[in-house]
């Protein structure tokens, strides 16, 4: 599937950001996602949720599902996701998204990942060398400059795109606001779920 070729990007494109919540290591059962939608880096339109297995491999059908049910699906430019991983060792499938959604994705990380690290991690995994495979399918790593230090990997738009998306949504801190947000709203109402179970 060709990139989408961006011949403006408005300082109003929606942007999809996605981040999971909190949870317990090791331990089987589900976690939150949250998707929020935002008009650049500055209005928040929409909040997206699902839920997925910790270490299992739902998180690209989850995704998907969660973005193309959407009432804001048609509105959406460009997805960024915080990390490649959620609820632990749950890996995306960048390029997968982008063929069943149309919309390019970021995946935006603070430090560059340490590969042999989650490699010797997946050992203990039925299906490790699945998502490992996964994880060498997202491609290049990027190092880029934007409000500060960042990497990120990229599929169905030019990195060139990527950056300006990515300069764009950064406006309160160093990664951009959607993801941001996104992090808070997961982070919130897992605390408070805890507190009303206490």
């Amino acid at each position: 599937m060709k990139n989408k070729i961006f011949r403006q990007i408005k300082n109003e494109i929606r942007i999809l950001g996605i981040d999971d919540a909190p949870f317990t290591p090791h331990q089987k059962g589900e976690t939150l996602l949250v998707g929020t939608i935002f008009r650049g880096g500055l209005w928040m339109d929409g909040v997206l949720t699902t839920h997925l297995q910790i270490d299992g491999c739902d998180a690209t059908s989850k995704i998907i599902k969660m973005v193309n049910n959407s009432r804001h699906r048609d509105q959406i430019g460009v997805m960024i996701l915080d990390g490649i991983t959620f609820g632990g060792f749950n890996v995306v499938d960048i390029k997968n998204i982008f063929e069943k959604t149309s919309i390019p994705v970021i995946v935006v990380m603070r430090k560059h990942p340490d590969l042999d690290k989650i490699k010797k991690a997946l050992k203990n995994f039925p299906d490790g060398k699945d998502k490992w495979k996964i994880i060498e399918k997202a491609g290049k790593i990027y190092h880029i400059e934007s409000n500060g230090s960042l990497y990120i990997q990229i599929n169905g738009l030019d990195l060139e795109d990527a950056v300006r998306i990515i300069n764009l949504s950064t406006t309160h801190s160093a990664i951009p606001e959607p993801i941001r947000t996104a992090h808070l709203i997961a982070s919130g109402v897992t605390e408070g779920e805890s507190r009303g179970s206490a």
